[in-house]
């Protein structure tokens, strides 16, 4: 299809790429349980957004020069690693009653998640590499199959966090009668988002 070799093992990939977690399933959770379905959306349409970015940003060849300047790497590896711990750190020392640290209204979850997606240039070194697995060798690709490939990350994306959200909405609905189970979700959010900082800064 389109210069795309075995296409129903590239959906498996990507679909258990997806279920790995990491920064992008906690943006999706966090933000429904705070914004409800359409802040999960937003937060959805963001990584989505952020992913095209690095995607394409792959293809054009932006891995080589990251991997070519260390110290540009290193730069944008530690923006991505302190945005991570500061959203974390807010998450864990918000108070009872205070303001949630995601903003409610759903294009904010999408600011938010977008940037999650894009602070992490070891996205785009991994596209890079896994792209051409799924390359026919028999054909030389062209911006369609590379197309082809981002649309249906893109779709799969969607559609994986789609029902995370229904997934999280609904089981957000039973926890509100308890608020002590959500400050302490809460918590523990923030914990992730700081280990997932501390991961990226010190992973090489």
């Amino acid at each position: 299809m389109f210069g795309v070799a075995d296409y129903g093992a590239f959906v498996a990939a990507i679909l258990i790429f997806l279920a790995i977690p990491g920064p992008g399933n906690l943006a999706l959770i966090t933000s429904t349980s705070k914004g409800g379905i359409a802040g999960g959306i937003g937060a959805t349409l963001g990584i989505i957004a952020g992913d095209q970015v690095l995607m394409w940003a792959a293809v054009a060849g932006l891995a080589t020069v990251l991997l070519a300047s260390p110290a540009l790497f290193g730069a944008v590896q530690w923006a991505g690693a302190a945005y991570l711990a500061w959203m974390g750190l807010r998450m864990l020392l918000a108070k009872p009653g205070a303001k949630p640290v995601l903003d409610i209204q759903p294009r904010h979850y999408f600011r938010q998640a977008a940037f999650i997606t894009l602070l992490n240039p070891k996205a785009i070194v991994f596209y890079m590499a896994f792209f051409p697995l799924f390359v026919d060798p028999g054909r030389h690709p062209s911006l369609a199959t590379f197309g082809v490939m981002a649309a249906t990350i893109a779709v799969l994306t969607f559609a994986y966090g789609l029902a995370a959200v229904l997934l999280t909405h609904f089981l957000a609905e039973r926890m509100r009668a308890n608020p002590a189970i959500g400050r302490v979700l809460g918590k523990f959010a923030g914990l992730c988002l700081i280990g997932f900082g501390v991961k990226l800064a010190v992973s090489r």
